[in-house]
């Protein structure tokens, strides 16, 4: 698994992702919510497997010495 979410791709996951679980369990929106669980994982991991399939990268580029 080589990473392929980056900056603010990533905090953005993360920030959705807690903001869908914490709506959930403050019962504000029903279970559905618990799907902010994918968008927090793929944020942690740096890794979004429909990316990979669309050829998608969001890291910076490494340079190469």
């Amino acid at each position: 698994m080589k990473a392929n979410v980056g900056g603010l791709d990533r905090i953005a996951r993360i920030v959705v992702g807690l903001a869908l679980i914490g709506m959930t369990l403050a019962d504000v929106i029903g279970i559905w919510g618990w799907i902010g669980v994918v968008p927090l994982l793929t944020g942690i991991f740096k890794f979004c497997l429909p990316y990979q399939l669309l050829g998608i990268n969001t890291c910076p580029m490494e340079t190469k010495k």
